[in-house]
């Protein structure tokens, strides 16, 4: 995919990434990545970066909406972005050093993980009643 195709999927895309980010609280990046690696044909390490600098403004608005609603711990939130920040740049360091093909697996696992979980406590929820 190449030219006005490729903008308008982007354009499309950022839109529903961001609707997603602030609908699911997941700031886009589960979507972006494999988006950007498999539509756009990005490698691993460039969507992961580009995922990183969407995610910023994304979050942003995103939270500013949800705190007028009164929604959210603002002190949590520091407290651990700050945290997050320094793991951040060990993440990225890490990443750096690992071939594209090792970083796309370590990916795909992290979200198999997630789904499983996501699954489990859904059905869960759903059998019992009660939030699992």
């Amino acid at each position: 995919m190449s030219g006005v195709a490729l903008y308008a999927a982007l354009v499309a895309f950022g839109f529903l990434a961001g609707a997603a980010a602030g609908l699911l609280g997941i700031g886009g990046g589960l979507m972006i990545i494999p988006f950007l690696t498999l539509v756009a044909g990005a490698s691993q390490h460039q969507a992961e970066a580009t995922s990183l600098l969407v995610i910023l403004p994304t979050a942003i608005v995103a939270t500013i909406a949800l705190r007028r609603k009164g929604i959210g711990d603002a002190a949590l939130a520091l407290r651990i972005g700050a945290l997050g920040a320094a793991g951040g740049v060990i993440g990225a360091l890490v990443a750096i050093a690992l071939p594209a093909h090792v970083l796309r697996l370590v990916f795909a696992v992290f979200l198999a993980a997630v789904a499983v979980r996501l699954l489990r406590d859904g059905l869960t929820t759903t059998q019992t009643g009660v939030e699992a």
